[in-house]
């Protein structure tokens, strides 16, 4: 149960800063901190700028930002619905273990039906058992007959240039 003080809120541009630093923290906590190369203006852009890309809530105790949640809308051809991604859940490591991660999923969980989504969904790197064990505890499964694949960099341009 999450501690009563807990407020989670939808993060405004006046949080950039805060929010920045919490994706800096957790690319340092998944040991890839060398490849994140967002700026505040980047993230500025993606969830303030003309056309928002992603949203973030936040958990706050007092004036204190202990944690974020990044998402954004995906689409299930086969549900005919959206559903929501999880791209980042992050809860400073003082702050572990006060029900500030369930607070942020339960969060999430009420923007995704309240907006009508059939699923939410996310991934987590495999040697990250703490968070495998949270994830299950909140009855989500892991689907493990599908494997992520992913283009980026020079094979995303090549194949992006190439008409």
């Amino acid at each position: 149960m999450p501690e009563p003080n807990l407020q989670i809120r939808p993060a405004t541009p006046d949080d950039v800063g805060v929010i920045h630093a919490l994706i800096a923290e957790l690319a340092e906590y998944e040991r890839l901190r060398h490849q994140m190369v967002a700026t505040e203006q980047d993230i500025q852009q993606a969830l303030f700028g003309e056309s928002p890309r992603a949203e973030v809530i936040l958990a706050c105790v007092g004036q204190t930002v202990v944690g974020f949640a990044l998402f954004f809308h995906n689409f299930s051809t086969f549900l005919g619905r959206s559903g929501v991604y999880l791209e980042d859940l992050f809860v400073r490591p003082e702050h572990r273990g006060k029900g500030y991660g369930k607070g942020l999923l339960q969060r999430l969980a009420q923007i995704a039906v309240g907006r009508g989504c059939g699923r939410m969904e996310w991934s987590v790197l495999d040697w990250n058992q703490p968070s495998i064990d949270f994830y299950k505890s909140l009855g989500a499964i892991p689907m493990q007959e599908w494997t992520v694949y992913r283009l980026a960099g020079a094979a995303l341009e090549q194949l992006g240039g190439s008409e």
